[in-house]
């Protein structure tokens, strides 16, 4: 049974950082890619960032390039995303998500998906 699960989600404030956590089990870690994704309410899902099976693909999305990295540790089947200087619109449930080898940006090509958690952004 493959698990994901998100934490490290929280309360910050406008320029502050926070860094979310993403454990996997069930699954050969090592050869899935990974994704995280948000929803702010009302919103649709967005791309995050993504981080290939080995982790010499990484892609961001424009939004969040030069504040956020991704990075892994295949060895303790975790997921990272280091999130800096946040923005009130970076206030969402960020989702981590895996599929096979390749980083997409699509939601719909990943197989697995986490619970969620909440990061919110105050002012």
């Amino acid at each position: 049974q493959v698990q994901l699960v998100e934490s490290g989600g929280g309360l910050v404030q406008a320029g502050d950082s926070l860094r979310l956590s993403c454990a996997a089990s069930g699954l050969a870690f090592s050869l899935y890619a990974m994704g995280w994704f948000r929803q702010a309410p009302g919103k649709e899902r967005e791309f995050v960032a993504g981080i290939s099976w080995s982790g010499n693909s990484i892609d961001y999305a424009d939004s969040v390039k030069g504040r956020f990295t991704i990075s892994r540790d295949n060895a303790e089947n975790t997921v990272y995303l280091q999130m800096n200087n946040q923005k009130l619109e970076d206030t969402a449930v960020y989702y981590c998500a895996a599929r096979p080898t390749v980083v997409s940006t699509l939601g719909s090509e990943y197989d697995y998906w986490g619970q969620g958690t909440q990061v919110t952004v105050s002012s």
